[in-house]
């Protein structure tokens, strides 16, 4: 119950995200003074107190973080099989010599063992480690039925008040029995108050405690407490100058000889999930739904909904059905659905209304035998036209079958129940549209998703009323979506200061680049460490990537007039790039398909992200530059614009669901030329389908062992510092099979090129040429091998070369350690090379490469021939040349570049555009320009 409205929740409320808080409150060890007859007789003789009751008492101390709840105890819990003890010791307040019952296994909680059997003859106030003794030991089962005096009684707590509370005469003030009890904290003794617990309150109704509620449903005490009466048990009001009734209760325990030990306690308390405010264990009349008796048919269902991720719907959502009670459906409110329940006074008779035609009948009953006279309610067409909510709605009266008046029980329903009905109720059923839901066509949802927090609130009462009403799930998948926090990882907070305003931020980076970020930074079910420099990358890295793309497209289009005016050119048709392209395109909307219709975006974006950086603009839109911009307008050129094209209006489609905006204004710009299509937007036309018959598989895998084993060399000419424009004279590359030799060979020419080497040979056998090195990939076989990890370690370490070179051909290995096979997979495993005299060597998974590092003069000259034609290039772009003008060049005499410009005039001048290139003695004019350090001056002039 919330006290702040006086209304009860039901568990899944109270197991809302942040609903149990760490707070520190008073708590208090009491001291319950044991009543001396047969049942206790033996800890009075344990403790030698005379008959005549002088002397010390036997107290059962009893430890609780809630003292405002005192008032009400009826009972102690102890644990049938513990094992508990007698100490004879003083109270640390009171000083006076006192024997406590608590749990042996407890006693160093309260007990210093320097203290054990001292001299509790000579005991002095102010000691700092307590004298005691144990005097004997015994099962909880044998204090079962002991009696003590109230600790707190009161007017209003009194035996007398405590009887009407239950049919028959109760009894407490008794040691019970409670499986529930532990020996982790406290005395291994429970105080029992039925009216504020769910244990309390089986064990107490079990041994007939009776039920005492000591405070009211605004969180105060009642009337007749003495000094406590009339006071919050929490502060509720927020007020400044409230005082703490837990530490007052503890005060007057302290002084009575009833306190063992106060203090501040940290501890998980529940709070209302709206209010934020404490909540009070309460027993309140209400209506449940018995939810317990179809949970396991709502277990099994559950296992047929497509969970993301699956653990939550297993584990999380699994073990709270699992564990579910009933559900607590009436509430006590004034603003809601009421609970359409009439009952009659003595509460023998009573109806359930399902609808307004109903409730039209039983008014019409109602009114003929002689009720709701003076209500004038009006019936229209057979329906009663009234506000069917508070107060209207109880102010009508039923008529029961025995001719009683019914009145409306007062209690609203839970929201959440409304919530629960909202995928059928939204269409009024069963009184309209019932064919709908019937028949599949609008229930259950193939898809819903909502914050993790739901999985004990919308998800649930989803599920329950689905399997109640129609035996059925209410959704076919659920994602159940993570929480977005600051970059570090922490929750958002106002108070913090680490709040991101999405307004701002919005504003600044635009919807696109945030969604982009949001879907691909995480799976939509993990928490999101957001970082503005991640949009920041997704921006530059992908949109910017793509941008330009585009950009590129529209020039060369818009200097060539390409409008897709050309008859479609069939794929096959085409140069292999293009094919190639085209069917890593196709292979792109199957993997993007698939992720969507797995319920994957993440796995979607980045499948999309890869190819614009990785195959569309690094690889294809490069390696086809040139064809952009040389030779006439003819087949290899339409080609190319067609190819392109494709990849760009197919890639927008794509990517339309998370980035509207941007997609759209490139399809239009496309459309707006080509027409291709008539849809006024992306957002109208369908999402793309792969065509199977452009995807080879042979054509894409080769181009990716071109495109790594590029990687490769450029990562070993970046390593060892030798430009990329300057040759190299060869790549020696081992291959693992004849399959793999092949595929190389096709693209032999397009690896030389694009690493410029001249020649690629490939080495079948490299044990004693290219040594390799082996360890182990920590990460992943450290969770599969454990303890085994350190041996399997040692046995890669003596690997030997042919050992190694098995392993990459076949992909696993099997070591045999203690007599067992392991085998070992080749991503489980890290290879590298070392590099040979005059060779840098690299690696990546089955793939090695070694690069020749020697530069001879020939290749020198090449080298730096092609750095001329690089800054002659520069010379033209910085000087707005047109992509087609001819040019002539004028350079100053330089004996060191002289014969390399010479030699290589031809290829020179037809990079460049060149007609002619001239040496001068007396060249003034011109710009300086650095050719692999050496100064040289140039004219760069239009022809005319």
């Amino acid at each position: 119950m919330k006290p702040t409205t006086g209304t009860g929740l039901s568990s899944h409320e109270l197991n809302q995200p942040g609903t149990y808080k760490d707070v520190k409150d008073t708590s208090a060890v009491a001291m319950f003074k044991a009543i001396r007859n047969s049942r206790s007789e033996f800890l009075f003789e344990a403790a030698k107190i005379p008959l005549s009751g002088d002397g010390e008492a036997v107290f059962f101390l009893a430890w609780t973080t809630t003292p405002w709840t005192l008032p009400s105890n009826l009972g102690l819990t102890a644990g049938p099989n513990i094992d508990y003890v007698l100490v004879k010791t003083f109270n640390p307040y009171t000083h006076l010599p006192v024997n406590v019952v608590l749990a042996k296994a407890l006693i160093p909680k309260y007990f210093k063992p320097e203290g054990e059997n001292g001299d509790l003859e000579n005991y002095k106030e102010g000691e700092k480690n307590l004298s005691w003794k144990a005097l004997t030991e015994f099962k909880g089962k044998d204090i079962e039925e002991c009696e003590y005096e109230q600790l707190l009684p009161f007017e209003a707590n009194s035996p007398a008040n405590i009887q009407p509370l239950t049919d028959e005469a109760p009894k407490p003030f008794r040691v019970i029995l409670g499986d529930f009890v532990t020996t982790e904290d406290g005395t291994g003794i429970v105080h029992t108050a039925p009216a504020f617990g769910a244990d309390d309150y089986k064990v107490g109704k079990k041994y007939n405690l009776g039920v005492l509620t000591m405070v009211d449903r605004q969180g105060k005490f009642v009337d007749g407490l003495g000094e406590f009466s009339n006071r919050y048990v929490k502060n509720y009001k927020d007020d400044e100058a409230y005082e703490d009734v837990n530490v007052d209760i503890c005060v007057k325990l302290k002084k009575e000889n009833r306190a063992f030990k106060v203090e501040k306690y940290e501890h998980s308390y529940p709070h209302c999930w709206r209010t934020d405010k404490p909540i009070l264990y309460y027993p309140l009349d209400a209506w449940f739904i018995k939810t317990t008796a179809l949970k396991d048919r709502m277990v099994e269902l559950n296992k047929t909904i497509n969970w993301k991720p699956k653990s939550t719907g297993e584990g999380r959502f699994g073990n709270w059905l699992e564990n579910m009670v009933d559900w607590n459906l009436s509430r006590s409110r004034y603003w809601g659905t009421p609970l359409p329940i009439w009952r009659t006074d003595d509460g023998s008779e009573e109806k359930c209304i399902g609808s307004i035609e109903e409730l039209t009948a039983e008014c019409e009953k109602a009114l003929a035998a002689g009720f709701n006279k003076k209500l004038n309610l009006v019936i229209k067409g057979n329906q009663l036209k009234v506000d069917l909510h508070k107060p209207y709605v109880d102010e009508i009266i039923l008529v029961s079958e025995a001719g009683k008046p019914m009145k409306r029980i007062p209690d609203l329903v839970d929201v959440w129940f409304d919530s629960g009905a909202m995928p059928y109720a939204q269409w009024h059923y069963p009184f309209e549209n019932k064919d709908l839901v019937d028949k599949g066509s609008a229930f259950p949802a193939d898809f819903i998703a909502e914050g993790v927090d739901q999985t004990r609130g919308w998800f649930y009462t989803l599920h329950t009323l689905a399997v109640l009403l129609f035996d059925s799930v209410a959704y076919k998948t659920v994602v159940s979506n993570g929480l977005v926090l600051d970059k570090n990882g922490n929750k958002m907070s106002k108070r913090v200061g680490n709040v991101v305003d999405p307004f701002q931020t919005l504003e600044k980076f635009g919807a696109d680049a945030t969604r982009w970020y949001l879907i691909t930074n995480a799976s939509p079910w993990d928490s999101l460490k957001f970082d503005i420099s991640g949009i920041r990358e997704v921006q530059r890295k992908f949109f910017g990537t793509l941008y330009n793309t585009y950009q590129f497209f529209a020039l060369y289009s818009n200097v060539d007039g390409f409008a897709f005016n050309e008859e479609y050119v069939p794929p096959e048709q085409r140069p292999e790039i293009d094919r190639w392209i085209l069917s890593s395109l196709n292979s792109l909307v199957k993997t993007v398909t698939e992720s969507m219709d797995d319920y994957e975006p993440t796995q979607a974006g980045r499948a999309i992200e890869d190819f614009v950086d990785e195959h569309l603009s690094n690889w294809y839109v490069r390696l086809s530059r040139r064809r952009f911009w040389k030779g006439e307008y003819e087949h290899d050129k339409i080609c190319a614009y067609q190819t392109l094209y494709e990849c760009l209006e197919t890639v927008v489609r794509l990517m339309a669901p998370v980035s509207p905006f941007f997609s759209d204004a490139v399809f239009q710009n496309l459309n707006e030329v080509s027409n291709r299509s008539k849809a006024k937007s992306v957002h109208h036309v369908n999402f793309p389908v792969a065509d199977e018959s452009v995807i080879d598989i042979s054509l894409e895998e080769r181009m990716q062992l071109a495109q790594d084993i590029s990687s490769l060399v450029l990562s070993l000419r970046k390593k060892v510092n030798i430009k990329v424009r300057q040759p190299l004279q060869k790549v020696l590359l081992p291959v693992l099979n004849s399959k793999m030799k092949e595929q190389l060979q096709k693209v032999e020419d397009l690896i030389k090129s694009e690493v410029n080497v001249k020649e690629i040979e490939y080495l079948t056998k490299t044990e004693g040429f290219i040594n390799k090195k082996i360890r182990p990939n920590f990460v992943v076989l450290g969770k599969k091998l454990g303890s085994k990890m350190k041996v399997v370690s040692a046995a890669l370490s003596k690997f030997s070369q042919h050992d190694i070179s098995q392993l990459e051909k076949d992909s696993h290995f099997t070591v045999t350690i203690e007599e067992e096979p392991i085998t070992l997979a080749l991503n489980e495993v890290e290879i590298s090379a070392e590099d040979i005299p005059g060779w840098s060597v690299a690696t990546k998974g089955t793939l090695t490469v070694a690069l020749d590092i020697t530069i001879t003069d020939e290749l020198k000259k090449e080298g730096e021939a092609r750095e001329f034609v690089n800054r002659i290039q520069n010379i033209r772009k910085d000087s707005g040349f047109d992509l087609t003008d001819r040019i002539n060049i004028t350079i100053s005499e330089n004996e060191k570049l002289a014969t390399a410009i010479n030699e290589y005039k031809n290829y020179i001048c037809a990079e460049i555009l060149a007609e002619n290139i001239s040496f001068s003695n007396n060249l003034v004019d011109g710009i300086q320009i650095e050719v692999n350090e050496i100064p040289l001056r140039v004219s760069v002039t239009k022809k005319a």
